[in-house]
Parts: structure tokens; C-alpha cells; sequence
């Protein structure tokens, strides 16, 4: 029996975390929406097992739970549907706990915080969110660490900065790589110059095995910060050092997300983000270090040579589909 379960499982991060187990030769159960996506991701590892639910009925969800002692929660919505993400998080909730789930772990962003009174942003910053993506993912917060309060679940929630990494696409550096491994224009959304960082998903896995098996974590919010402050522009750089060739850039500003928003949703809801470009949140994680004790943290030059590696063995893959 598997006695963890990732909701939302399909996406980078839950194969991220998946992957940890596996190593750890631990069973799991992944849960999504479309089967398809699932056995695509998951299908090849005997240690996992695959369900496929309904999140808008409490039923299936219960379903899903059910055997499961930790519920570790990935859920997506669409960028343009956040105000789904309390209603999910309350069903998600109420399930889990008739289903006897003992803990439940959130991955969860910096969107709560609104603009950073300082830098870096510790876990006792307030949370003062002036965009309705904050306030929806506040919400989702509220809803969990109550029920944590209330003595229903133990629950805790890791927040985590922008990501890339090998076959990661949500993220803003994915055209660089695109445009590095292709050639071609790297789209990109600036100003590219401010401090940023990233981290790279798969070190994101071995940190929330451990969160798993350890009590103490629960209770509370943690940060697991990037390796360290960069910019886009310097990653790009690092990208061109390492193929050998330089890069054209398109860098879109907030008045062009606006422009762009009026064809495509997804640009549309960038604009009301697009603070973080420009007062970035840069996260503090020594409380997390503290708990659970050194943190693995790839390098960027090394996470950017791994994402390049994956971009152009994927080229090759298609290359004799394309030549057929």
C-alpha cells in the first residue's frame, strides 16, 4: 500500500518528488486528472500507482485518499482559474480527513507575500498580497494551516521560488532553453537584469521525502530558497558560454503582457505578476537547513548545462520522426 500520495502528480515538480521516492525505494500513489499524462510520467516505475480522480467530487477524492498516511498537494489550476484553488484546497481537505490521511504537505509560491518589505523574505514576513493570484493562494494557505490548527490533519507548506530544470516548460527561462538547444529568438519577459533566483526541480524532490519523515515540519511554513541570487540575463550567458553561440533576445515588458493579453489569457494574467520582475521576492531558507540539516543545491551553471542536455536529446529524439 502506498502511504504517500501526490495529488496533481503529472507536473515537474510531482516527478520531481516521485523520482525521490523511488530512489528511496518507497512506494507511491499518483493521482491526476487524465490517465494518459499519468502512465506517461509514471507508468515504467513498478513502485508507483496510478489513480486518476475527479477534484470536484468530494467522492473520488476520498477515493484517492483513502489508505494514504501523507497527501502531498500539486494541484494546478489554470493561470487564468485561481479563484478555484480555496474550493479545491477545502474539498481536498474535508476528503482527506473523512479518508483518515495523517498529514498533508503543500507545495505552495511566494505569491502570498505581495512585495517584499525586505530582502531576503524570511517566513515571518508578512503575508500582504495586492494581486488576486496572492490572495487565492493565501486562502489556500488559510483553509490548510487551520485545519492544522483545529487538530484535523497535521499540515505544512513549502514555498518554492520559480523553477527550471530538464523538460520543465512553466517556467520563464523554457523559450532561453528552447532558443539555445534550437536556435532561434529567446523570448523572454523582463527586465532581465534584477536580482532572481531559481531553483532546479530536481532538488526539490529530496527535500519533500524528508519533510515526509519528520514531525517537526508540520505546523508551520518553509521556504526552500534557489542556489543562490542570479538574473536571466546571466543565465542566458551561461547558456551561450556552454553551446558556443550567442543568443537573440525578445524581452517583453509589462506594456507588451498587456498588448499580447488582448489575443492570449495566459499573457493577460502575467500582467498583474509581473511585480516579482521587478521587486523580486528572494527567499531566506535557513529555518528549513536548520531542520532538516543540509540542503543539495545544483549549481546554475551545472542546472543549465543538465536543462541544455535534455533540450537536445529530445531534439534527437524527434529528428527521425520529423526526417519520416
Amino acid at each position: 500500500m502506498s502511504k504517500v500520495a501526490l495529488f496533481g502528480a503529472a507536473g515537474a515538480i510531482g516527478r520531481s518528488i516521485a523520482a525521490a521516492l523511488r530512489s528511496r525505494g518507497e512506494p507511491y500513489r499518483v493521482v491526476g486528472r487524465h490517465e494518459a499524462s499519468l502512465r506517461q510520467a509514471f507508468g515504467d516505475d513498478p513502485l508507483a500507482e496510478i489513480l486518476t480522480w475527479n477534484p470536484d467530487s468530494p467522492e473520488a477524492i476520498q477515493a484517492a485518499a483513502t489508505g494514504v498516511e501523507t497527501l502531498i498537494y500539486l494541484v494546478g489550476v489554470n493561470y487564468w482559474q485561481f479563484e478555484l484553488h480555496p474550493a479545491l484546497m477545502r474539498r481536498t481537505l474535508d476528503a482527506a480527513v473523512a479518508a483518515g490521511v495523517k498529514q498533508i504537505i503543500l507545495i505552495g509560491t511566494v505569491y502570498p507575500y505581495g512585495r517584499a518589505r525586505t530582502t531576503p523574505v524570511s517566513e515571518d514576513h508578512p503575508r500582504e498580497p495586492h494581486t488576486f493570484k496572492g490572495r487565492m493562494r493565501k486562502s489556500q494557505e488559510d483553509l490548510l494551516m487551520q485545519a492544522h490548527a483545529d487538530g484535523r490533519i497535521r499540515a505544512t507548506v513549502l514555498r518554492l521560488p520559480d523553477f527550471y530544470g530538464p523538460g520543465v516548460e512553466n517556467s520563464l527561462l523554457h523559450r532561453a532553453v528552447l532558443a539555445a538547444a534550437n536556435g532561434g529568438t529567446a523570448d523572454l519577459i523582463g527586465p532581465i537584469d534584477t536580482p532572481h533566483e531559481f531553483i532546479f526541480v530536481p532538488d526539490v524532490g529530496p527535500v519533500v521525502a524528508r519533510l515526509v519523515d519528520t514531525p517537526a515540519a508540520f505546523g508551520k511554513i518553509w521556504h526552500l530558497a534557489g542556489a543562490g541570487v542570479t538574473t536571466q540575463r546571466e543565465l542566458v550567458e551561461e547558456m551561450e558560454r556552454q553551446t558556443g553561440r550567442a543568443m537573440k533576445l525578445r524581452v517583453v515588458g509589462k506594456t507588451m503582457l498587456r498588448l499580447l493579453g488582448l489575443f492570449n489569457p495566459l499573457m493577460r494574467e502575467l500582467v498583474e505578476m509581473h511585480y516579482l520582475q521587478t521587486d523580486p521576492v528572494i527567499m531566506d531558507d535557513s529555518a528549513l537547513r536548520a531542520l532538516i540539516g543540509p540542503i543539495r543545491k545544483t549549481s546554475y551553471q551545472d542546472g543549465i548545462r543538465q536543462t541544455l542536455t535534455a533540450a537536445m536529446c529530445a531534439n534527437a529524439r524527434l529528428a527521425p520522426a520529423s526526417a519520416g
